[in-house]
């Protein structure tokens, strides 16, 4: 069971989740149906307004689409995280 505390990023519409786990892989999506049978990945897209996720070694990047809700899309990583990593 991981967890995925969020930082800011001069990007407003991107956050950064540091993971208490190590991503054994990059990962790059940038869409949901690129997800492809990673089921941390589809579960942080299936929160809606997310436009891409990266993450590597000790943290995830999520990037939101314009507007979208960060509540909802963080409490997301946060469930993908204790659920999948």
């Amino acid at each position: 069971m991981a967890t995925a505390v969020p930082s800011p990023t001069p990007n407003p519409d991107a956050l950064k989740f540091t993971v208490d786990v190590s991503f054994p892989d990059m990962v790059n999506v940038a869409a949901a149906n690129a997800a492809d049978g990673d089921a941390f990945v589809q579960a942080v897209f299936a929160a809606g307004g997310v436009a891409s996720v990266f993450a590597m070694n000790d943290f995830v990047t999520v990037t939101r689409e314009p507007g979208a809700d960060w509540d909802a899309i963080t409490a997301a990583v946060q469930a993908a995280a204790a659920e999948h990593l």
